[in-house]
């Protein structure tokens, strides 16, 4: 069984047209269209330097957690 429509035409019975959505279209006005978001005083940050940033928060979080439980801050886990 087919959930497909079909309306009249002139030669007949004709397919209603599909229309693809993604899920950002569906969520998007068609009335609204929203004016292109730029910012002229962002320079935009490498990627070397934020893979530094992760890996040096990672490194200091590390450091921290090894720090606390070396001078007994935190006990061990029971």
């Amino acid at each position: 069984m087919s959930l497909k429509l079909y309306r009249p035409g002139p030669t007949g019975l004709e397919q209603n047209p599909v229309q693809v959505q993604t899920w950002r279209s569906r969520l998007r006005s068609r009335r609204w269209k929203a004016a292109p978001l730029s910012n002229p005083e962002m320079e935009p940050t490498s990627g070397r330097l934020a893979v530094f940033f992760w890996i040096g928060l990672a490194l200091l979080t590390f450091m921290t957690l090894l720090f606390g439980y070396g001078i007994g801050l935190w006990g061990p886990i029971t």
